[in-house]
């Protein structure tokens, strides 16, 4: 298990997850969004893998629409 820090809130997830692991656990995948690791931009091309390691500080930020 390893502990991120997810949103600004500490979470324990399984080793081993992948950024596209942790989009889809929390029914995320094909939405506009944003993944920041540890304060870079994570390309959507790479979500699947990059693999979360303890300690990471990790933010998302899904696009609204609207006017």
């Amino acid at each position: 298990m390893i502990r991120i820090t997810l949103n600004g809130q500490v979470e324990t997830l399984e080793d081993g997850l992948t950024v596209l692991a942790l989009l889809a656990q929390r029914g995320l995948v094909g939405k506009r969004l944003a993944v920041e690791r540890n304060g870079e931009i994570v390309p959507r091309a790479r979500h699947g893998e990059v693999e979360l390691t303890d300690g990471d500080q990790l933010e998302i930020v899904v696009a609204v629409g609207g006017g």
